[in-house]
């Protein structure tokens, strides 16, 4: 398949812009952790990133562009035969639901739609296989997954950066590098994991710790948790009750949580009792 102007062939569908500089296609390759393990690489999009990888590693692509499928089963007709590439076709959040991405451990690669980034790092996170990934994504993300406390950008996502390994913020890709040129500053994003964390109800806790990032931690817990236990609880952990939501280290998160967990959801469960109890109340009259 020849593709004429890349501009117009982008879908805005699937959120693409190709990454075209080989400066910064250079710098990715660099940036990835030195050893032999195999890739998984979501949205290969024209497959210039893949003609790097596949020179010294094992790469599996995941497009779900049937165009982009087309041309990328053309383009590496040669390493398919070889064995070191292999194209699958279709949503890779479908593939995660049956398990990991690939059967043996790997470094997930991906240039992501800013759309889906978020959801496929969590994913990722939660994959014991992956070991590492290495993402381009809007520079505002890889702010708050690389972030550490105390700064403003700390947030729930950094917490779960940060309660699966090492997240760092390796460069900025200028606008210019893309066909077409985004409309956002971009940036890759390093996350090499120490272990994976599958923990829906962890991350619940931390949504309602960072419901107001600006207002007072124990003010935020408030609205899942009675003010006696939040109260209680930042006593015996001897916590400040000014503390901000981005002043407190992940570790903290961590205690909070452990103390807290069993009475998650508590006092939506209560508030919805009282409301039971007046519904009878107004239907006996």
């Amino acid at each position: 398949m020849i593709i004429e102007n890349l501009a117009e062939f982008a879908s805005k569908k699937f959120g693409q812009n190709f990454l075209k500089s080989d400066h910064y296609l250079q710098k990715i390759v660099q940036a990835m952790p030195n050893d032999n393990l195999k890739v998984a690489e979501i949205g290969p999009g024209l497959g210039d990133l893949t003609k790097e990888l596949v020179k010294t590693r094992n790469v599996t692509a995941f497009e779900v562009d049937k165009r982009l499928c087309e041309h990328l089963a053309t383009e590496f007709e040669a390493p398919i035969h070889k064995g070191c590439f292999e194209l699958r076709c279709g949503d890779v959040l479908e593939r995660w639901e049956s398990g990991s991405l690939l059967d043996e451990p790997y470094h997930l690669v991906a240039n992501l739609p800013y759309y889906i980034a978020t959801n496929i790092i969590l994913k990722a996170f939660k994959d014991e296989l992956c070991q590492s990934i290495l993402v381009m994504v809007q520079k505002e993300v890889a702010v708050k997954f690389s972030a550490v406390a105390k700064q403003k950008a700390f947030s729930a996502l950094s917490v779960l950066a940060q309660s699966v390994g090492k997240a760092t913020l390796c460069f900025e890709v200028e606008r210019e590098a893309f066909v077409p040129p985004p409309n956002v500053t971009s940036a890759v994003l390093l996350i090499e994991k120490e272990q994976s964390r599958d923990d829906e109800k962890f991350e619940t806790f931390l949504k309602v710790a960072f419901s107001q990032p600006r207002k007072k931690l124990s003010k935020n817990l408030l609205s899942a948790f009675s003010k006696d236990i939040v109260n209680q609880t930042f006593t015996k952990l001897d916590l400040d009750p000014n503390l901000r939501p981005h002043e407190a280290e992940t570790l903290v998160y961590h205690h909070l949580y452990n103390e807290l967990k069993d009475n998650l959801d508590g006092k939506q469960q209560s508030k919805q009792r009282k409301l039971s109890k007046s519904r009878e109340k107004n239907a006996k009259r």
